[in-house]
């Protein structure tokens, strides 16, 4: 119950949602640039550290929704993951009305190819990749509704089908 209770508070501001991606970079300016080119993202803040050059805390908003970044800080104990290192165990995943076309701009500026647009069996034409920045980006458009059970079933094939690859 404690969490209705603060929850029905005005403990988050109106522009934010309860859950908010913030992701580390080694380049928060060519990062701006690159979800702003790629995501249509909106930048609505950005506060540098001192030198002026590196971001200590920036915010942008992809259809409505923020996300937040920073430089990497190695002496804060906060790093970027690394463009060529191994894919990152978290992503962030976005719906656009136009899968295909979004993932050829993302590749056309840097990102690396995990998975090519594909109709997935859940109903959505799914791809992913990483972004010049280290970090793993899934990318959807919802194509057709299934049933939990044609979902499971669907599963069931396509956990089959892999296993029968390796």
């Amino acid at each position: 119950m404690w969490l209705t209770e603060v929850m029905s508070t005005n403990a988050i501001p109106p522009i934010y949602d309860a859950l908010i991606p913030s992701i580390v970079v080694s380049d928060g300016a060519k990062a701006i640039q690159f979800y702003t080119t790629v995501f249509g993202a909106e930048e609505l803040m950005r506060m540098n550290f001192p030198d002026g050059v590196k971001i200590a805390h920036a915010e942008l908003k992809i259809r409505g929704h923020v996300f937040m970044l920073g430089d990497e800080c190695p002496q804060m104990g906060v790093s970027a993951p690394k463009p060529d290192g191994p894919a990152p165990a978290t992503s962030v995943m976005i719906y656009f009305p136009a899968v295909d076309v979004v993932f050829e701009i993302a590749v056309a500026n840097g990102a690396k190819v995990v998975m090519p647009p594909t109709d997935m069996f859940w109903g959505d034409r799914y791809a992913k990749f990483i972004d010049p920045f280290g970090h793993q980006w899934g990318i959807a458009t919802h194509v057709r509704d299934v049933s939990p059970e044609e979902c499971a079933k669907a599963m069931a094939e396509w956990g089959k089908s892999q296993s029968e690859k390796a």
